[in-house]
């Protein structure tokens, strides 16, 4: 049972996402395990359920929600940079980084604050060199299991092969 009030829970391929919304701005959108649809609340809620609905059935779909501003001025500038990575393409922390003139660490950091996953995709940016798990990096500050699963799925999904494996 979820203890956070999300205005609206839109189920997806092996994961859910709970959004939380005030009247005119979403709060944030988490990742949660797999359950039910919720019912959206609000008319925002609907309009973000709406608009995730579409990301799932068209990776290309492009969001227009409005966002509270949020995190520090360093991990806006790294949600910006994310928010430029095309669909089906990747970056990696020490591209970001590199262009942000920071370090990688940071980077990884900006990407596992991110409030508003898919619509700032940090699941597009993952390590450089290695294979498998390892290229993949973290995912919302966590290094294996559903996150990680979730962000395999959402690279697959955008017709990113190369992240198709499944887990051992």
């Amino acid at each position: 049972m979820n203890t956070i009030p999300y205005q609206a829970i839109v189920a997806a391929p092996g994961f859910a996402l709970g959004i939380c919304c005030t009247e005119d701005e979403i709060t944030r959108i988490d990742f949660l395990e797999a359950q039910p649809e919720q019912t959206p609340g609000t008319l925002l809620a609907g309009e973000a359920a709406r608009q995730l609905r579409n990301y799932l059935s068209d990776p290309a779909f492009e969001f227009s929600l409005p966002l509270r501003p949020s995190g520090t001025i360093f991990q806006r500038r790294v949600w910006e940079q994310i928010s430029g990575i095309p669909c089906g393409r990747t970056d990696t922390y020490g591209q970001l980084a590199k262009r942000l003139k920071n370090a990688p660490r940071a980077v990884g950091q900006a990407c596992g604050a991110n409030p508003f996953p898919l619509v700032v995709p940090c699941h597009r940016v993952v390590a450089t060199g290695g294979t498998g798990d390892k290229k993949l990096g973290g995912f919302a500050g966590e290094r294996g299991g559903l996150l990680l699963d979730i962000k395999r799925w959402l690279l697959t999904h955008e017709n990113n092969s190369e992240f198709s494996s499944t887990r051992g």
